[in-house]
C-alpha cells in the first residue's frame, strides 16, 4: 500500500507536484497522494506548474505530456535543468514508443498510459518512491564518529556540529564515495569542476583539503591520507 511505503521509507516531508489538465484525474491523483501523507500541489497548465517550481523544490512531479499551454516534455527539460534529482512520472494518452523514448531521454523515471487504474499508478509510484528513499540514504556518510548528510549539508563529529563550505562538502562527497582509492589531484579538480562548473584551482584544492583535515582529524584520527607524488586517499578515521 502506498501509505505503508511512505511510512516505511520515512518520506513524510516529500513534496509532489501534479500537473494534469483533466480536473477529475488531477483531483483523484491529489486525493490519493494526500491520503498517503504527501504534501501535494496541483497545476492544471504549464504556466501554473512553472510558478510552483520557482517557489518549491519537489522530489516528484506527476506530469501530463499534453498540456493546454505547451507540452510536458518542455516542462520536464526545465525541471531537470533546475533540479536534476527531481523524479518525473509522465502521464500520456499516447502509447507511442517515440513519446516514451523522448521522455526517457529528458530524464523521465516512468510512464503511465491513460486511462489507467489507480492501482497501476500506485504500484509504479511505490517503486519509484522506494528508489528515491534509497538514493537519499546513500546521500549520507556515518562511521559512528563523523557523520555527514550531503542533501541537508549538515555534519557532526562526535555529536558536535561542524560547518563546511560548499566546496568542502563537494570534496567530502567525492572522498567518501571513493574510500581506499587513490584520487589524484587532477581527478579531484576535474570532478569538482564537473559538479559546479566553477573553476577550482590547485591552490583552492590544497586549502580545502587542509581545512577539512583540521576540522575532522582530532584525537589522533586520520581521515585523509596523502599519497606522495599522487594525491589523496580517504581512509575513514583510522588511528594515526
Amino acid at each position: 500500500h502506498l501509505g505503508d511505503t511512505l511510512k516505511r521509507k520515512g518520506c513524510d516531508t516529500m513534496h509532489i507536484l501534479v500537473v494534469e489538465d483533466d480536473h477529475l484525474l488531477n483531483n483523484t491523483l491529489c486525493y490519493n497522494l494526500n491520503t498517503a501523507g504527501y504534501k501535494v500541489d496541483s497545476a492544471l497548465c504549464k504556466q501554473e506548474a512553472e510558478n510552483y517550481i520557482e517557489k518549491q523544490r519537489y522530489e516528484l512531479i506527476v506530469l501530463d505530456v499534453n498540456l493546454p499551454d505547451g507540452n510536458g516534455f518542455d516542462f520536464c527539460k526545465k525541471v531537470k535543468e533546475r533540479c536534476p534529482e527531481t523524479a518525473v512520472i509522465f502521464l500520456t494518452a499516447n502509447d507511442m514508443e517515440s513519446d516514451m523514448l523522448k521522455g526517457y531521454e529528458l530524464g523521465a523515471d516512468d510512464y503511465v498510459t491513460k486511462p489507467f487504474p489507480m492501482s497501476v499508478f500506485q504500484k509504479k509510484l511505490a517503486a519509484l518512491l522506494s528508489r528515491i528513499a534509497k538514493q537519499s540514504e546513500e546521500d549520507k556518510y556515518n562511521d559512528g564518529t563523523f557523520a555527514i548528510d550531503f542533501k541537508e549539508m549538515t555534519a557532526s563529529l562526535e555529536g558536535k556540529a561542524l560547518v563546511f563550505t560548499s566546496l568542502e562538502y563537494r570534496l567530502l562527497k567525492i572522498f567518501t564515495k571513493n574510500p581506499q582509492n587513490v584520487l589524484t589531484r587532477q581527478m579531484l579538480l576535474e570532478r569538482l569542476w564537473d559538479i559546479d562548473e566553477n573553476f577550482v584551482d590547485e591552490h583552492a584544492l590544497t586549502v580545502a583539503v587542509s581545512r577539512v583535515r583540521n576540522k575532522i582529524e582530532t584525537n589522533g584520527l586520520q581521515y585523509i591520507k596523502t599519497v606522495y607524488g599522487m594525491g589523496y586517499m580517504w581512509v575513514g578515521g583510522v588511528q594515526k
